[in-house]
């Protein structure tokens, strides 16, 4: 599926100088199956960037089309095949469901479209070194396993594309590159295209091409 920003500007950023490099206010082709560095510096609308790109916000000029098509015509029964197979998000505020286990997070998304099994669900959480959390509360975990948690969650579907919001912000290194192999194997498996946002860390990825807000 390929995704095109063609001249979009969110109405909360209108004011705000941005480069002619910028995503906002120019023509921005996202093709099928690209891996993309999104850099921006706070405030320029990194999580703005992966809201409209989903559809959950609409105060933007501009058009976004999904294969030619304007996502502002999408009705909420269009949504839901998109969300489920083509679109996964991991955003920033994470959305995980603090008062239910990781199991249950992990479970009640993979149900969706059930393309992992337990076992291998639980194998992601053993390479992110929290497999031991799988019967713990996600809102007693430390933000960083939170976050591991909502990467494994977003991997457990099927898409076409992975969107990331700053998604390493609360790990070390080592655990973000851990992550990272993680995202490109299951991308590698799906045939699939990612866009990272960043405050300027590139995880040591060989991405694509890189963008800018």
């Amino acid at each position: 599926m390929n995704i095109v920003f063609n001249q979009v500007m969110p109405t909360p950023l209108a004011s705000i100088n941005h480069s002619a490099e910028s995503i906002w206010g120019n023509k921005i082709e996202l093709n099928s199956g690209e891996r993309i560095l999104l850099n921006a510096s706070s405030g320029k609308g990194k999580s703005t960037f992966t809201l409209t790109s989903i559809g959950l916000r609409k105060d933007y000029s501009g058009e976004i089309t999904y294969d030619g098509v304007d996502i502002k015509t999408f009705s909420p029964d269009d949504w839901t095949p998109i969300r489920q197979g083509k679109i996964s998000v991991i955003f920033q505020d994470l959305q995980l469901f603090p008062n239910l286990s990781v199991e249950d997070n992990l479970i009640l998304k993979n149900m969706l479209q059930e393309s992992m099994t337990i076992e291998t669900l639980k194998k992601q959480l053993e390479f992110l070194g929290i497999g031991d959390k799988w019967k713990q509360d996600c809102g007693l975990l430390s933000m960083g396993q939170q976050q591991r948690v909502a990467i494994a969650r977003a991997l457990s579907q099927p898409f076409e594309w992975l969107i990331m919001d700053e998604p390493f912000s609360h790990l070390d290194k080592e655990n973000a590159q851990k992550c990272m192999q993680l995202i490109h194997e299951r991308c590698e498996e799906l045939g699939a295209g990612f866009v990272l946002t960043s405050l300027g860390d590139t995880y040591d990825y060989n991405y694509t091409r890189e963008l800018k807000l």
